[in-house]
C-alpha cells in the first residue's frame, strides 16, 4: 500500500473512530471500502504508536484515542 493512501486510511480511522468509539472492525471495513484484514492492519499500528488502545471486552468494548500525540 502506498505511503500517503496508508496515511490516508489511517486518518479515516481515527476519525469514524472519534465519532463513534464503539465502531467495530467490520464497519471500519465496510465504511473505508478496505478489508477486515485492512483494518486490523492499521488497527495493530496505531495501537502499537500508542495512539489507540482498546477498552473493555469485545462486545461492550470501545476505542480510545490518545490525544496526547503531535498527529
Amino acid at each position: 500500500m502506498p505511503q500517503k493512501t496508508a496515511q490516508k486510511t489511517t486518518q479515516r480511522i481515527l476519525s469514524l473512530i472519534k465519532e463513534n468509539s464503539q465502531i467495530t472492525r467490520n464497519e471500519l471495513a465496510k465504511v473505508l471500502e478496505i478489508s477486515p484484514d485492512g483494518v486490523k492492519y492499521h488497527l495493530n499500528n496505531l495501537k502499537r504508536q500508542g495512539i489507540l488502545k482498546r477498552v473493555g471486552g469485545r462486545k461492550e468494548g470501545r476505542w480510545l484515542v490518545e490525544d496526547n500525540t503531535s498527529r
